[in-house]
């Protein structure tokens, strides 16, 4: 049974288009030269959902290696690309733990008797202070599917985990210990222990001859032609 905020699949329609001959039609008096996509470079600023989101990927044309742009200014109209000499990195804008999921699924397997809102809080807060001692070039990454191509998560380290588990001793004893040392264990590596983070991304320019926008579409996928100067 299909729920009812699910439309009927005969509501959608999908409407392929392709302005690749349009393209060349625009630039042919232009110069242009074919670039190859890097592999496994694409990344954006908003969830993959999104269609007026801002894209980046690299490219090279055998000798220089470049970072192209991909974005619309509105949802009618046909994707644009810019050229960039330079490239772009991801850093790190904050490292966070997830409360409201850990708080939902402490009520739901420690419920007898459940924890005591002031134990829970002091868990949270010695989660926190977990996140104070990590590096996170040691830390594994999950992969974990994320709607944001800019949010990762990643599991505790040996190290951050006998430090959790120590501290624990602080918070709960007898059985709650033995509990909690059990929800920790369970949920370290894919539950809701892991930690999010969050990067941006970075472009690293360098200033060159003045390059224009070459408007483009999803037709133009397959093989990227860029104007040469």
């Amino acid at each position: 049974m299909t729920p009812s905020w699910v439309a009927p699949p005969e509501s959608y329609r999908t409407i392929e288009t392709d302005d690749f001959q349009a393209f060349l039609k625009h630039h042919q008096n232009h110069q242009t030269e074919p670039l190859e996509i890097l592999e496994d470079s694409f990344v954006c600023e908003k969830p993959y959902s999104e269609p007026m989101k801002v894209s980046y990927f690299k490219a090279t044309n055998g000798r220089e290696k470049f970072v192209v742009k991909k974005f619309r200014t509105r949802i009618d109209e046909p994707l644009t690309y810019q050229l960039i000499h330079g490239d772009y990195s991801l850093t790190l804008l904050r490292l966070e733990i997830k409360p409201k999921e850990i708080i939902g699924q402490l009520g739901r397997e420690l419920k007898s008797p459940p924890l005591p809102r002031p134990k829970v809080e002091a868990f949270l807060k010695l989660l926190r202070q977990v996140l104070k001692t990590v590096d996170i070039e040691n830390l594994e990454r999950i992969p974990e599917d994320s709607p944001h191509p800019l949010e990762v998560y990643y599991k505790m380290d040996e190290v951050s985990l006998a430090y959790l588990l120590r501290n624990c001793r602080s918070i709960f004893e007898g059985q709650e210990y033995k509990e909690i040392e059990t929800f920790i264990l369970h949920h370290k590596e894919d539950g809701v222990l892991l930690l999010k983070a969050t990067y941006e991304i970075q472009i690293s320019e360098i200033v060159k001859s003045k390059k224009k926008m070459i408007p483009a579409t999803q037709g133009l996928e397959e093989r990227r032609y860029v104007e040469k100067k």
